[in-house]
């Protein structure tokens, strides 16, 4: 019994893991209630206890959605990367411009629809919240904001992340309103 809880909880902290949405912060792209598929081996490998990684593979990117502990009181949070290290990215009425060019947003039937990185996603402006920057993000820090961004608490109030407290990149919804779904993110 106790070598099957070892196994699971290194799984759960070096593989993969799921998450619950508790908010709408990520809005169109996910729903309150949202059970979210997480790779946490994206970034390379952390072990149990360590809060940090002891080998990393990859950097978190623009576009990626990812799970995060909150620098303010440790919340799991989820976020859309915006920005990454030594990019200079400014926030105005909802909309990013990162490095000097503003992250293209379509208006389309059904929402409109932001282009960060290889991501194409969702993107809810109506009131954008809060401006940002210009600010040119540190070393081993990125700046996270939600889809929702007139409704989410992120990078714009909290600031810059490091990259031990991102936990993985969120790949899937696999439930949505209680159904079984494989919607990529």
């Amino acid at each position: 019994m106790a070598t099957a809880a070892a196994v699971m909880l290194l799984a759960r902290t070096s593989l993969a893991d799921h998450y619950v949405v508790p908010s709408g912060s990520m809005e169109p792209t996910v729903q309150v209630g949202d059970r979210i598929l997480v790779d946490k081996r994206a970034f390379g490998v952390r072990l149990p206890v360590v809060d940090s990684y002891v080998l990393p593979t990859a950097e978190p990117k623009p576009g990626d959605v990812v799970v995060l502990s909150s620098p303010e009181n440790e919340n799991t949070l989820l976020k859309r990367v915006v920005a990454g290290p030594g990019d200079v990215v400014t926030v105005k009425d909802g909309r990013i411009t990162l490095n000097g060019q503003e992250a293209p947003v379509t208006h389309e039937p059904g929402g409109n629809y932001e282009e960060l990185g290889d991501a194409r996603h969702p993107l809810r402006l109506g009131y954008g919240g809060p401006d940002f920057g210009p600010a040119r993000v540190p070393d081993g820090h990125w700046l996270v904001m939600g889809d929702n961004r007139g409704n989410s608490h992120d990078g714009r109030m909290f600031g810059f992340v490091a990259r031990d407290a991102i936990r993985g990149r969120a790949v899937r919804v696999f439930v949505r309103d209680g159904h079984f779904t494989w919607k990529s993110l």
